[in-house]
């Protein structure tokens, strides 16, 4: 007789774990908006001017990342491109580089920005606590330094390798500020860290901030998925003043003696955590760090990924289109 598998945690929509450890992370949610949870599949034609394939970056950890490649334009010739290394969100817990509402942001970017963007395909908890997203993230970073020394990545021919940039969404934000901090303690030449965007990302603190209690819950964070996915994702015995949640906090190391480059922080008004991310841009502020802020008034948290809103509601379609500005205009300057 075969046992029936029992849950014993689940986030309602997002993701369900079984008493024999598995986990299914099949959308439960409403069916409509299952569409931005698919995969797509790459594609080495260009469409909408942008190409997408998927690469293994390290064989041994079977790391892969997914390349953006806009196609050149006709005063691009010999242009080199920027690179955005982008680690996506889901509270370390869900999402994937492959899932549609990243393929519509950064076809998106990459044409808009003229960048080549490397997503990375973040190992994920419970099966894999922090720091695994944070190990994978640095390795995609140290895989495009070996490919700047070889140039024996023919999607990364046209790279300028001396631009290269983080950006990440929600738990992505967080990895790009560690990422950041590791990449300041090693040469990576010839490749360079040019800047680093954390959007939106998932500092916390133990106790409620004033913003987790008033503002509204959005279909892209709600406090029980804040809980309840750190819960899943830190260490066992950490809390959330663990350096990767809260590394503005007295566990993490001091941001005088971090070597970071020029940060755009991202932040959106009603966000259910502005506050600690508020509190972290302070942080930086006193200690001297080149940081600035982009704010998305009247938005909530990862708006900009949520496609049905950017396509119906105007607002967000504004907001959206000014996010990206700002993103692109932070890369040209640096």
């Amino acid at each position: 007789m075969v046992r029936e598998k029992k849950i014993v945690d689940e986030v309602s929509g997002w993701l369900r774990i079984y008493d024999d450890g598995s986990v299914d992370r099949t959308w439960t949610g409403p069916p409509e908006v299952k569409f931005m949870a698919e995969p797509v599949t790459p594609h080495d034609k260009f469409i909408d001017g942008v190409a997408t394939r998927d690469v293994v970056a390290d064989p041994n950890s079977g790391l892969r990342v997914r390349i953006y490649l806009p196609e050149k334009i006709p005063d691009e010739e010999n242009t080199k491109l920027p690179i955005i290394l982008h680690f996506h969100g889901g509270g370390f817990c869900i999402s994937e580089a492959n899932w549609f509402m990243y393929y519509t942001v950064y076809t998106r970017l990459a044409r808009e920005a003229r960048a080549i963007i490397v997503s990375v395909y973040l190992r994920r908890a419970p099966e894999h606590r922090i720091p695994a997203a944070a190990d994978d993230g640095h390795s995609a970073l140290l895989w495009l330094s070996s490919r700047a020394k070889s140039r024996t990545e023919p999607w990364l021919d046209r790279a300028d390798f001396n631009r290269v940039f983080l950006i990440g969404d929600s738990s992505g934000g967080n990895l790009v500020h560690e990422v950041a901090a590791r990449a300041g303690k090693e040469d990576l030449s010839p490749l360079r860290l040019a800047g680093a965007i954390p959007v939106h990302p998932g500092f916390v603190r133990p106790e409620r901030s004033r913003s987790e209690l008033e503002q509204p819950e959005s279909p892209f964070l709600t406090l029980e998925m804040v809980d309840k996915f750190l819960g899943f994702a830190l260490p066992v015995g950490s809390t959330k003043e663990h350096p990767m949640t809260c590394p503005m906090g007295p566990a993490a190391p001091p941001f005088e003696g971090l070597k970071l480059p020029p940060v755009l922080l991202c932040i959106a008004e009603k966000d259910l955590i502005r506050d600690t991310e508020m509190e972290y841009y302070e942080a930086m502020k006193k200690a001297n760090k080149d940081i600035e802020l982009l704010l998305s008034p009247g938005m909530g948290h990862s708006f900009y990924l949520n496609k049905i809103a950017v396509d119906m509601d105007p607002d967000t379609a504004v907001q959206t289109a000014g996010f990206i500005s700002g993103v692109i205009e932070f890369i040209k300057k640096h």
